[in-house]
């Protein structure tokens, strides 16, 4: 009942759901009552509505009823021995999902109890009154007692009407189902891809988060943040150029540089601001500049090259009859800026990138590339896509920094990457000629006048990209997990907008429709699923956009994919096949289109040839951390935090240094492996 996604429904039969923000209802239904822990505010308010006071009397009644019928130890084994489930000895209430949710119910049949209980005795000091609105208003009904005394802001005769301003253009968001609903959802380090909602207890399984290998939780990033925090503390102290600009923050920008084989990077808060300040600057700067966009381009480059004067011409994605032909029209003097991406988020598709190059010499333009949803996720080292292309080459270079003359990347002029993605940190970049990365750090404001990254945050991010760099069974396991369930939603004729990348967008086709799917996975199967609608996406093109990691489990993607196939009925969601009876949309059963995209991970890349492939997951199971590309992780901090010693870690130790590594091949799995040791304080406050 506290999964309260469609009480917008309701707005028009209750005075306070029709009066109360949806942002505030929202807050509500997703934050716990002090008072009674196992109930939201909004259901705590609601015990003292006279329509709803009752109704959640009667339901606390079901829930001891439901709670009674399967509590007895009996009827537990029971449910354990038809679901095959065999419990191990000494195991605990919290270790059963049935048992616990029994327990749950209990308190929750507890809480409403006590809370209706409170409400009576409320209102035996209360005079009776003979209307019911009224009667309400007088007991504290917080639904009536809004209504009763909300009074619009009036704006003063003469004067704009800002707040009715607010309200139509919040209106016209209702209207068209755009309007977006953002899930309390706190992703938990030790059970990632798991996460609790606004109610700690209450679980789900995240599918469409962004930090795509899940680094966010690596043991060794988490390490190094403690070891920094302890010694640098939490902020940076100001902008780059006033007391901001750290050795960890000149260090990071060194490790991206290298990362794409460039001479500079430069470090920014996010990489929307890395691109808006990059392409706004060009803009700027460069005399007569023309960009030639692509047409699925995001949002942070369509600003930046808007808010500069220069003129900005887009071509049909990824079409480069289209680009050459809008090329052409310029003369080969005029500056000019190719803008695009390497893979596109919300379908999937990936960039042409060495024809745009071709391109670009051919008619004297820059070619700024964005690997936001690539960096760390394609190349032998992370560097993206345009590494990507030239796999054996650049994994045969390894570490050197110096570009590869002729390769992709080295024909890239600019490329920005995040670090909040597959990177698992927050903050952006740029990475180009020594002169270029200075003349940005020199003109743009959005790197000048902004408080830099915390330390911590940026060494974090330092020791995920570095450990990518060594380590790229992370990729390869990722891009297998994806494979499966992309094979599985095909089975079941699931529509999956075709795409050679990573990313795995259903389609739906409706925005109600989208934000139902995305409310029942949630509430009815405890699947976090974000429905994208437009802006994001064109109108009548609204998807589920799903994210699968390397540390999704078999079982869990079983979970998915049978949550996801009976919704699709539930709800009489158009099929693939149905999309091709329509004549298609977003690349789904569009007539003569081939029958398959090749994936850009190959099997040999994927280890599947020699059989060096990491397994997926299985509930229960850890993730594997690289004990090579962990000690790389570590060294590049000695000077400034110090190095670690080696110990054997042993499944009893505490803390990091009791990380038990296991190297992917044929070492037996209870072999000691040697592992670095944090410093006894840090081992404890990790």
């Amino acid at each position: 009942m506290d999964k309260l996604s469609s009480f917008t429904r309701f707005k028009a039969s209750c005075p306070f759901l029709g009066r109360t923000k949806t942002s505030t209802l929202r807050t509500l239904s997703t934050s716990t009552s002090v008072r009674y822990p196992s109930l939201s505010g909004l259901t705590e308010r609601a015990t003292k509505c006279p329509v709803m006071g009752p109704a959640l009397t009667a339901r606390s009644k079901e829930l001891v009823a439901g709670y009674a019928s399967f509590a007895g130890k009996a009827d537990v084994d029971k449910i354990h021995q038809e679901r095959g489930v065999s419990v191990p000895a000494g195991a605990t209430i919290e270790m059963c999902p049935h048992a616990t949710a029994a327990r749950a119910a209990a308190r929750m049949a507890e809480d409403l109890a006590a809370a209706a209980k409170l409400k009576a005795k409320h209102d035996a000091t209360k005079k009776p009154k003979t209307d019911v609105s009224a009667a309400a208003f007088a007991a504290g009904c917080p639904f009536h007692q809004q209504a009763g005394t909300a009074k619009p802001k009036v704006a003063a005769p003469g004067t704009f009407d800002y707040e009715t301003f607010y309200v139509n253009e919040l209106d016209k968001k209702h209207k068209d189902a755009s309007y977006r609903y953002f899930n309390n959802i706190n992703r938990l380090a030790a059970k990632f891809p798991v996460a609790h909602t606004g109610e700690v207890k209450d679980e789900v399984e995240v599918w469409c988060a962004n930090d795509y290998l899940g680094m966010g939780n690596n043991p060794i990033v988490l390490e190094t943040m403690h070891r920094t925090l302890d010694k640098y503390g939490h902020g940076a102290g100001g902008t780059r150029n006033i007391a901001g600009n750290g050795a960890m923050h000149l260090g990071l920008e060194q490790e991206v540089a290298t990362l794409h084989r460039k001479p500079a990077a430069l470090v920014f808060s996010s990489c929307y601001v890395a691109n808006d300040a990059t392409l706004s600057t060009l803009g700027t700067k460069l005399p007569g500049c023309v960009f030639f966009s692509d047409s699925m381009n995001h949002a942070s480059m369509i600003q930046g090259m808007r808010h500069s004067p220069a003129k900005r011409v887009i071509f049909k994605h990824n079409d480069m009859e289209d680009l050459e032909n809008k090329l052409k029209q310029y003369p080969k003097e005029t500056p000019k800026v190719i803008a695009f991406e390497s893979v596109y988020s919300m379908c999937g598709s990936i960039g042409p990138i060495k024809e745009i190059c071709d391109l670009a010499d051919k008619y004297g333009a820059l070619t700024f590339l964005d690997e936001v949803h690539a960096v760390g996720l394609y190349g032998p080292r992370g560097a993206g896509v345009a590494e990507h292309l030239d796999y054996h080459a650049h994994k045969a270079a390894g570490e050197s920094p110096d570009a590869i003359p002729g390769s992709i990347m080295d024909r890239v002029d600019i490329i920005t990457g995040t670090l909040g993605k597959a990177y698992g940190a927050v903050g952006g970049y740029i990475a180009g000629s020594d002169d270029f990365v200075d003349m940005i750090r020199s003109y743009a404001p959005g790197f000048i006048f902004t408080t830099s990254l915390p330390p911590a945050v940026v060494a974090g991010a330092r020791a995920s990209v570095a450990y990518q760099k060594a380590y790229v069974g992370d990729r390869q396991l990722k891009q297998v997990n994806v494979r499966e369930v992309k094979r599985r939603f095909a089975e079941l004729d699931i529509p999956v907008v075709p795409g050679p990348s990573h990313i795995v967008p259903v389609l739906v086709g409706d925005a109600a429709l989208a934000k139902a799917a995305s409310d029942k996975l949630l509430s009815e199967h405890n699947i976090y699923v974000q429905s994208i609608n437009y802006p994001t996406v064109a109108v009548g093109e609204e998807r589920l956009r799903i994210t699968v990691t390397p540390r999704h489990t078999l079982e869990q993607m079983t979970k998915l994919v049978r949550a996801v196939d009976k919704i699709f009925t539930e709800l009489k969601i158009n099929r693939a096949q149905d999309w091709k009876a329509l004549g298609g949309r977003a690349g789904v059963g569009i007539p003569n289109a081939p029958e398959k995209v090749d994936p850009m991970w190959t099997d040999e890349q994927l280890g599947l040839i020699d059989g060096t492939t990491p397994k997926t997951l299985t509930n229960g199971e850890k993730a594997f951390v690289d004990p090579t590309a962990a000690s790389v992780a570590r060294a590049r901090f000695n000077k400034l935090l110090g190095p670690i010693e080696e110990v054997h870690a042993t499944r009893k130790s505490a803390g990091l240094a009791g990380l038990k590594l296991q190297t992917g091949g044929a070492r037996p799995a209870s072999e000691e492996v040697p592992i670095p040791r944090a410093s006894s304080a840090v081992a404890a406050s990790a």
